[in-house]
């Protein structure tokens, strides 16, 4: 386990107090509570390749696209990135996320996924001890119905006191609407909740938000900067 800390970090001790304390937990959904950008990243060229565009999307090249927050905002960057060519109109940009939205929700579905080490516990916990929880990210509402259906069960919207997706809100993250919505919903101020995310652009939204942040690094964020996060660990086991 790697454990990292901010030039003003707390112990791992303090920030499991912290974790106990917070009045909501509030989670990311991709790369948090499951790894699922590589079935996004399979979901996007499956699109491209049964729309006829000759594109597919590398490792390499997708962990850059994750810097741009969503995914039809992800296909109009690379889209730009050509050297070449007519760019692709809104709305065949709009045609290609419904394919992949589509293509995604049928390899979820298809089974073998599982939530992160240590989300489960972390739920479980905060659900005994009476502790509100809530969901702020950039994907879309089908999208996570798609993988939470399958990991929590066809009642996972029963565990969460507030739900807000990248499709319900004008700015995606690095932008704190999201948060704001949430805090909003909960009716709790930033400084009780805790913020547990994966990516640079995540911790960005939630700090903006007032939100202190907790970073569990994922497969496509680990060389992000978490400078400001509380503390930075490999996965959840070590908070909970």
């Amino acid at each position: 386990m790697t454990v990292a800390f901010s030039p003003a970090a707390v112990d791992v001790q303090e920030v499991k107090d912290r974790v106990v304390r917070a009045g909501a937990l509030i989670f990311d959904v991709d790369g948090t509570l499951a790894e699922t950008e590589e079935v996004h990243r399979q979901a996007f060229n499956a699109a491209f390749a049964q729309a006829g565009l000759n594109w597919c999307w590398s490792r390499m090249v997708y962990r850059e696209l994750l810097r741009v927050t969503g995914g039809k905002e992800r296909i109009r960057a690379f889209d730009d990135m050509r050297p070449a060519g007519t760019p692709l109109s809104d709305g065949r940009i709009a045609e290609l996320h419904r394919i992949k939205t589509a293509r995604y929700a049928e390899l979820i579905a298809a089974g073998g996924f599982v939530l992160r080490p240590g989300v489960e516990a972390l739920l479980a916990g905060a659900r005994e001890r009476g502790q509100r929880l809530a969901i702020a990210t950039t994907t879309s509402r089908s999208n996570i119905d798609a993988l939470l259906s399958v990991v929590l069960g066809p009642a996972w919207t029963c565990r969460f006191d507030a739900i807000v997706a990248g499709d319900e809100v004008a700015r995606k993250k690095p932008a704190p609407d999201v948060y704001l919505d949430v805090l909003a919903k909960l009716a709790l101020p930033a400084s009780e909740c805790i913020a547990i995310e994966d990516s640079g652009n995540g911790l960005v939204a939630a700090s903006r938000a007032g939100i202190p942040v907790l970073i569990t690094r994922s497969v496509y964020s680990r060389d992000d900067d978490f400078s400001g996060a509380l503390l930075t660990v490999d996965d959840l086991t070590e908070i909970v």
